[in-house]
């Protein structure tokens, strides 16, 4: 029986795990740990709740000891950065943030550690593979932070493997989340009259629906196999795809256009996001899930379009 601290607990895919933890027979304990935590009126029952900043974790280690943790379910970082958030904060939480919770593990001598990746780890780039398995080198973009950031993160935990063998780790580069409540910068690209698309654009999106990733999270918090792995739906969709399934059409512009629209919008503090962005749209890593498949022994119930489905028919609900 396992005994589980969650870092990130109360975002959008933290509150998922915890309750995905908390209902497992497998999970003995399960402590959400996060800058903030719920009101006592959403608390889960048989959760215990601590405040946690990863910017200022010294008493994490005794937080471990005390409830006697042996796994840690690291998915604190900034995902969606607002207008105002600034590249050293971003680091200060995805990178140093990181770097103070593995050595808090290491000291509490926690025995496993389960990361939320992301396919941006892999980069974006024009030379990217039709589809990038976990033996593509980690080339996150050095100008496109959470890319950047992630890569670090993941240069951080290979490092562990070398000097401390005895933390397990499960790493997922998880793809696209979609859920009944997700809003984030991806989603926000649909929710315009007109769906963006760049010309000479053809990267498709592959998609995970939220109840795929936390049964994987549990799994690997509870027992399941080590080792690194992508987590996305089966199949992907094209941008042309993803504007037809929401019934509107497509305004196609130039990349070079849209990269002085960030530059001029990014310096009037109307968007977090820079020209690096272009990238993002350009040449997204799309996800081979077959190690999920083979060796991590899970496939995700819904497909991409599957999950793209669900996503808009909570749309349409909400």
């Amino acid at each position: 029986m396992s005994r589980v601290l969650v870092t990130g607990g109360t975002g959008f895919l933290g509150t998922s795990v915890v309750a995905g933890l908390a209902a497992s027979d497998a999970i003995e304990c399960v402590v959400s740990a996060d800058i903030r935590t719920p009101s006592p009126g959403v608390r889960l029952p048989g959760v215990l709740y601590e405040r946690l900043d990863v910017t200022d974790a010294a008493g994490l280690p005794a937080l471990l000891r005390r409830h006697h943790i042996d796994t840690v379910v690291h998915l604190a970082s900034i995902v969606n950065p607002g207008k105002s958030t600034t590249v050293s904060q971003e680091f200060a939480v995805d990178v140093e943030g990181s770097r103070a919770v593995f050595d808090a593990c290491v000291e509490a001598g926690v025995s496993r550690i389960v990361v939320s990746s992301s396919g941006a780890t892999y980069g974006y780039h024009a030379d990217n593979p039709e589809w990038i398995n976990e033996t593509a080198p980690l080339r996150g973009n050095d100008d496109f932070p959470y890319s950047r950031h992630k890569r670090m993160v993941e240069e951080m935990l290979a490092e562990l493997r070398e000097t401390t063998p005895q933390l397990t780790q499960t790493i997922f580069r998880i793809g696209t989340i979609l859920g009944p409540s997700v809003e984030n910068q991806i989603t926000a690209l649909w929710e315009t009259p007109r769906v963006l698309k760049l010309a000479g654009a053809e990267s498709p999106f592959v998609f995970v629906w939220v109840d795929d990733v936390v049964e994987v999270m549990v799994r690997a918090a509870s027992g399941g196999p080590a080792g690194i792995f992508n987590v996305a739906g089966d199949g992907k969709m094209t941008v042309r795809e993803i504007a037809a399934a929401l019934g509107k059409r497509l305004i196609i512009i130039p990349p070079w256009l849209f990269s002085v629209v960030l530059t001029v919008g990014h310096a009037l503090k109307l968007t977090p996001h820079k020209r690096a962005q272009v990238k993002f749209l350009l040449y997204r890593p799309v996800l081979d899930n077959g190690a999920l498949k083979s060796t991590f022994g899970f496939t995700p119930r819904k497909s991409s379009r599957e999950a793209f489905a669900a996503y808009v028919e909570a749309r349409s609900l909400r």
